[in-house]
């Protein structure tokens, strides 16, 4: 078992040269019709800060439950691409939806944690990727097509395209340094993202 030491030691987050919310803008870049889900927290704000677009849904809850809406999106929507962007504390609560989206395999559907082996939102607490967990390591054995950690700004440019245009599912765990921004909010009313959200993916007439 890990302890707590060998947790703190392996934490290396604030010395990870990429940094969260430029990964975020440059997947984001050039995103056409892209389905975004953001993970509660970090993500939703580094999407934001991004542009707040109809198309983009930030979860204000349900931690753990931005993997398996990515996964029902992609199902529903199999002509369209969908990318989860979320963090190493909120996929470390799902980790039981990587099972069934590596049963369904989508390939429409790529998932981007930004790991900064901290839980932001409660005080910057290790989670258990600064010890021995690999994420990637268990899409993979739960079916992922492509499943990398990327460390350096070579790794990071060879993944973008490929979020956009591979065929998935894809898992990526991007490492990137723990810090502390300022918060860049969505709206905060669920109703409003819902239905804004449908409307631009359904059209006004079908999302009634």
């Amino acid at each position: 078992m890990t302890e707590r030491g060998d947790m703190l030691d392996a934490g290396r987050a604030a010395d990870y040269p990429l940094r969260r919310r430029e990964v975020v803008a440059r997947l984001l870049e050039n995103r056409g019709d892209l389905l975004v889900v953001a993970g509660l927290g970090a993500p939703a704000w580094d999407c934001t800060a991004a542009g707040d677009r109809p198309l983009n849904f930030p979860l204000w809850g349900a931690m753990g439950g931005a993997a398996v809406m990515g996964l029902g999106l992609a199902i529903a929507q199999p002509e369209r691409r969908v990318l989860v962007i979320t963090g190493d504390g909120e996929m470390l609560m799902g980790l039981g939806t990587l099972a069934t989206i590596g049963v369904q395999k989508p390939p429409n559907l790529a998932i981007v944690v930004c790991d900064n082996e901290r839980y932001g939102e409660t005080g910057m607490q290790l989670t258990a990727t600064a010890g021995t967990i690999d994420l990637p390591a268990m899409a993979a054995a739960a079916g992922f097509v492509e499943t990398e950690t990327i460390r350096s700004e070579n790794e990071f440019g060879d993944v973008v395209p490929r979020v956009h245009t591979a065929s998935g599912p894809l898992f990526y765990s991007i490492k990137v340094r723990a810090e502390d921004l300022p918060l860049v909010m969505p709206p905060k009313d669920g109703v409003t993202l819902k239905d804004r959200f449908r409307v631009a993916l359904l059209g006004a007439e079908k999302a009634l």
